[in-house]
């Protein structure tokens, strides 16, 4: 089976939204951690998703991973290339969204593409350019207070603009509104204009499937993860996908079940909160994880309470506990911390049987997968809108297939973590 779309997502969580959004829609799909070796077999799927971590990283270093992303799925023989980044379009001045999307633009001799990040089933939405999180601007939604892309201006024709060298334009809704071809024709007046980007509107689900129509022929697209939802349909229309029925199946995966949690987001804070009044709760102080040891007592703490009821290890705090963790040990430090922590944790808890995961924050997403030797997951059926379970492919020898759930930290209802096994349990009953 050929690889028709690849896709490169900046990071984990990220990755698995996408997926969830390409088996929605019918197309097989596998999410690989980092960019394989040379020589590694191409997985048996019609959409392949890289993960990368590099949203928050140095912009030169992100556009080196993701440079090495887009050669791997060149030579795996992908027709169409796709850039995916958060939904709240997570990034500073200095990038990393631009300048990734310029370097592979560079890279695929191209020299316009779109932006669109808009996710209207989680409540992302663009109009006039400017980015809507719920009922609220982006700038007045918890984003604004993130610890690494604080995001404070609205406004994604400014953002790109500042970390783009080519010009950015925007098509608004009233064009959206009217379908593929109006789009068509104003990403086709915008290029000879000598504009290099367009930031597109999405209000609904049907804008962002007439804008992948649109962007057919493109060679690389860039968005979040509702971006997919019209591609697909491209290549059915070429007849090169079919109807692809049973794209989420799973292999059942039963064992000890846990939450491992480091995002600090606003969803997240309420989804801890509602887990802690549910089940046992271990709580990680960063300040006391970077003297040591608190990943060893996590463990002493955790082995007898494994089994089908789901445990929770949370380094999730509110904004002035960051604060107070970032001003202490340094913002890069403090996030380190966390990662490290929740990550040995991981291997401890795999290591005594724990088979099915739950894991919040795209940074602990991917310090966690990445400590338990996964390689790549095969998508299965959604929990939350972006969130679908997965099961990890073969990796070191001997090593046991988890199921695992990727949360980004933005997404998911209140009652998420303990939803999400019954899911699970649903998908294998």
């Amino acid at each position: 089976m050929p690889v028709l779309l690849g896709a490169i997502a900046d990071d984990f969580t990220g990755a698995t939204d996408l997926c969830n959004t390409l088996v929605r829609r019918g197309m097989r799909t596998v999410q690989l951690i980092d960019v394989p070796a040379r020589g590694c077999a191409i997985p048996d799927a019609e959409a392949v998703v890289v993960a990368l971590k590099s949203r928050t990283i140095p912009a030169v270093e992100a556009i080196d991973k993701s440079l090495a992303a887009l050669a791997w799925l060149q030579r795996a023989g992908a027709r169409q290339f796709l850039f995916k980044y958060c939904s709240t379009f997570d990034s500073t001045d200095a990038g990393n969204i631009g300048p990734v999307a310029e370097a592979l633009m560079a890279a695929l001799d191209t020299d316009f593409t779109l932006f669109c990040p808009a996710f209207p089933e989680a409540g992302r939405t663009i109009y006039r350019g400017y980015l809507f999180v719920g009922e609220v601007l982006l700038s007045e939604s918890g984003m604004r207070d993130h610890p690494l892309t604080p995001m404070r201006d609205p406004s994604l024709v400014r953002v790109l603009q500042r970390q783009s060298r080519g010009r950015v334009g925007l098509v608004p809704e009233a064009i959206v509104a009217r379908g593929a071809a109006a789009i068509r024709d104003a990403f086709a007046a915008l290029r000879k204009d000598g504009f290099a980007h367009a930031i597109v509107d999405a209000i609904a689900d049907r804008d962002l499937e007439a804008i992948g129509e649109a962007a057919a022929d493109f060679k690389l697209i860039t968005g979040g993860s509702g971006i997919a939802l019209g591609l697909p349909e491209n290549f059915r229309r070429r007849g090169l996908l079919g109807d692809s029925g049973g794209a989420d199946t799973l292999p059942a995966i039963d064992g000890p079940a846990a939450v491992l949690s480091g995002s600090c987001s606003t969803a997240t804070l309420a989804q801890v909160a509602y887990m802690r009044e549910r089940a046992p709760v271990f709580t990680i102080d960063p300040i006391a994880a970077a003297e040591g040891a608190v990943a060893q007592q996590a463990l002493a703490w955790a082995k007898p309470l494994l089994g089908d009821r789901p445990i929770l290890i949370s380094a999730t705090a509110p904004p002035e506990k960051v604060a107070e963790a970032q001003r202490r040990l340094g913002r890069e430090r403090a996030g380190a911390v966390v990662e490290e922590t929740l990550a040995a944790i991981a291997r401890g808890l795999a290591d005594a049987g724990m088979r099915r995961l739950v894991v919040a924050g795209g940074e602990t997403a991917g310090a966690v997968v990445q400590a338990l030797g996964v390689t790549g997951l095969r998508i299965g059926r959604q929990i939350d809108p972006g969130v679908p379970w997965t099961v990890s492919l073969p990796g070191r020898t001997g090593e046991p297939a988890l199921a695992l759930a990727l949360k980004s930290g933005n997404f998911g209802a209140p009652d998420f973590f303990l939803r999400a096994f019954s899911v699970l349990a649903g998908e294998q009953g």
